[in-house]
């Protein structure tokens, strides 16, 4: 069927006449309407809610930096006259003849912990105000998928610079795939490439940096804000502002994102870029935090650091990795008992039922002692990423937002986020037995809190949720 074509006077304004061209072609004002300025958000939104278009500035700022950044840079590890390997080399052309290159490169990399920065409070928002439940679900998978692609594109960058900590962190991490059982050795070869971290490694981190996985990324946020917009964006109360309606079909609790949250965003890109410039100009390094010392240093694969320590953003999942000793198994393998007797004696299984569970505890306390510590310390680290997905499956509790929770939620969300930093302050030190035991400890409780929440997210006297969302006009 051939597609019909909307008409307008010739008399009109040649930029009516130009807009009425394009969207016999292209559904520009369609867009415009369904995704800014009738789509009808909350008219409560706070401040938690800056998190998600501060992601997208600054998702636009790393690729806009990263393209100015690979005009220079090259992916090559071998040593040039000076013996200094050719990509740390242009690292440093960049910071010291490009014009302006010392900035690009430092908003690239304090880029990448602010990225970090926003995602994780963005994350956090949904986490206080159930934004990942019903309908909700498939927003936050979106939005895990988008963490773990960014973790990737972040360890592929890292690699990079081709200084020290590039070149060690990249062993350290790579070879914690060997001790997968049966595929190990030879997917750790194929990461690196060679049987060594080098040229090939270098080169196939950088086409992943810069190419694929960035695509991927893309593809993930497009998905994500498809998504949130067909089934529209939560709220601190909880509640779904579709059910209550006027004549025309409009939401009455909501407003139009545009002009009025597109606005209110813009205070919020203002204040970020504010923080954003003097951390750039005045701290770019963020203390050791988001650039290391030890990466000024030319990469020499024959002098190992004294301390190899991840970025901040990783670091409390590195920690968990280090938790896992051969003595902290033991705990593993009581936890896992301890889960079996709950499941038998606080559930319905007959006689066959409590059968499979107790050959399960077995069958995984096997496993667990006959494999390295390594091997589930890696297997621990990936689940701490991987549970957020089953986020909307754990929570039982019959109010989505905090506000309508039991008091006591608060004090334990705010000790999962005091354990998270805690735990991150320690993966960035040495290994001490100190920062060992707190590890364990916090990994235990980082677990226990997801795989806990079907039982602890239906306790307590519950607040009743208004049917209209609170708002007070400021």
């Amino acid at each position: 069927m051939a597609a019909e074509y909307k008409e307008i006077s010739p008399s009109a304004p040649a930029g009516e006449q130009l807009l009425n061209w394009i969207d016999n072609r292209f559904p520009l004002t369609k867009l415009y309407k369904e995704h800014l300025s009738e789509y009808y958000v909350p008219k409560n939104l706070n401040f938690w809610y800056f998190f998600g278009s501060l992601a997208l500035l600054v998702l636009v700022i790393q690729i806009i930096s990263g393209i100015f950044l690979v005009m220079h840079y090259k992916p090559d590890a071998t040593l040039n006259a000076a013996g200094v390997p050719v990509a740390f080399a242009s690292v440093e052309y960049i910071m010291r003849e490009v014009e302006w290159g010392w900035l690009i490169r430092y908003i690239h990399s304090t880029g990448a912990s602010f990225f970090f920065i926003v995602v994780y409070l963005h994350m956090f928002r949904g986490l206080i105000y159930g934004s990942y439940r019903k309908p909700r679900e498939l927003i936050w998978l979106f939005g895990c998928g988008i963490l773990l692609v960014m973790m990737a594109i972040a360890f592929t960058g890292y690699l990079l610079p081709w200084g020290q900590m590039s070149l060690w962190g990249a062993v350290v991490i790579v070879n914690l795939f060997v001790a997968i059982p049966i595929i190990g050795p030879d997917l750790a070869l194929l990461i690196r490439g060679d049987f060594v971290v080098g040229d090939a490694t270098l080169n196939r981190f950088f086409s992943l940096h810069v190419i694929a996985l960035p695509l991927v990324l893309l593809g993930l946020v497009v998905a994500h804000i498809i998504a949130l917009h067909e089934v529209g964006s939560n709220n601190p109360d909880g509640i779904e502002i579709k059910k209550h309606k006027d004549a025309n079909g409009k939401p009455l609790d909501g407003i139009p994102f545009h002009p009025y949250y597109s606005v209110h965003d813009l205070m919020g890109v203002g204040v970020f870029l504010m923080i954003f410039s003097a951390v750039v100009f005045f701290a770019p390094t963020g203390g050791g935090f988001f650039l290391k010392y030890t990466n000024l240093i030319p990469a020499d694969p024959l002098v190992t650091p004294a301390h190899i320590a991840p970025v901040w953003y990783f670091a409390p999942f590195y920690s968990m990795l280090r938790a896992v000793t051969t003595e902290f198994m033991y705990v593993l393998v009581a936890g896992v008992w301890l889960a079996a007797f709950i499941g038998i004696f606080r559930s319905g299984f007959g006689t066959v039922g409590k059968g499979l569970v107790l050959g399960g505890a077995v069958v995984g306390t096997l496993a667990m002692l006959g494999l390295d510590a390594m091997f589930w310390g890696v297997v621990i680290m990936g689940a701490a990423v991987v549970i957020l997905c089953f986020l909307p499956w754990f929570d039982r509790a019959p109010v989505a937002s905090i506000r309508y929770r039991p008091t006591w939620n608060k004090y334990l969300y705010g000790a999962f986020v005091v354990n998270f930093a805690i735990m991150g302050y320690f993966g960035v030190l040495p290994p001490s037995v100190l920062s060992t035991r707190f590890s364990q400890f916090g990994t235990l409780f980082y677990l226990g809190f997801f795989l806990l929440m079907p039982w602890w997210s239906r306790l307590g006297e519950f607040k009743p949720v208004p049917s209209r969302v609170s708002f007070t006009p400021h």
